[in-house]
This record gives structure tokens, sequence and C-alpha cells, in this order.
């Protein structure tokens, strides 16, 4: 069960009735060290960034396809540092957008811009954001 108010944190509980426990972000800060999580390779290229996801693949350090929805939960709750997904629904993001930021996160599109407006997401632990948009979107 998660629990969320604005300005407030996000929250889950480890069991039903359980104590609520606050979501934190990683405080990963080099590439090198970070964990990514992202769907599969599917509909990277349509969006012009498969040479991007190859190359943040080369620079992290750990690399999961859990996907979807959960990748972007596992970087509210600090498991892993970055979450990406090629396509993806603004409905599909909504919920998300809340609790990685109150998490300490932050959540966009590739490019930087707004995640429900972007058709994709990234989500990260906001000390990587950046250095992950450049490579999934240089700005030439």
């Amino acid at each position: 069960m998660l629990f969320r108010s604005r300005g407030r944190g996000a929250f889950c509980t480890d069991a039903p009735g359980g104590e609520p426990r606050r979501l934190r972000v990683s405080a990963v800060s080099a590439l090198a060290d970070a964990s990514l999580s992202y769907s599969d390779d599917r509909g990277w290229s349509d969006r012009g960034a498969d040479a991007g996801l190859v190359a943040l693949l080369a620079q992290t350090w750990r690399q999961r396809a859990y996907g979807d929805f959960w990748s972007h939960m596992l970087v509210a709750e600090g498991a892993v540092d970055i979450a990406a997904e090629p396509q993806l629904e603004s409905y599909d993001m909504a919920a998300l957008l809340p609790i990685v930021e109150e998490a300490g996160g932050r959540m966009t599109g590739y490019d930087g811009g707004p995640a429900l407006a972007g058709g994709c997401a990234l989500s990260t632990n906001g000390l990587l954001h950046e250095a992950v948009v450049e490579i999934l979107h240089p700005r030439g």
C-alpha cells in the first residue's frame, strides 16, 4: 500500500497494516556505479535512441530489464538508479511521477522535457539525470 502527499514524501508499507516507510532514491552520482532498469530493446530505434541505449548500457555498472511501472518504482525506492522506457503513455506515468519526485528523484521524457508529454519516460535519482538525458538525447 502506498501513501503520498505533495511535499511530504512518498511512503510504502512492507506488509498489510505495517508501519509506513519513506521511499528515498539512491545517492549514486556516477554512471559507472549506476544500476539501470529498462523494458527491453524494442521501441528505442523508433525514438532515435537506439545508439543512446547502447551507450547507456555500456556506461552503467549493472543493467536489468525489469520493465514498465516497476522500474520507476525501483528508482523511487533506491533499488535502481535509472529507469528508462521508450514507449509509455501519459496514463501509464501519471501515478509514477509524483511518487518518483516525492522520493527525491526526477522523471522526464528522454529530452528532459515534461514526462507526460513525451510518450517516453526517464526516471533517475536526480543526480544522474542530466548525464542520462545527454546520452539518450544528445544536443548535437
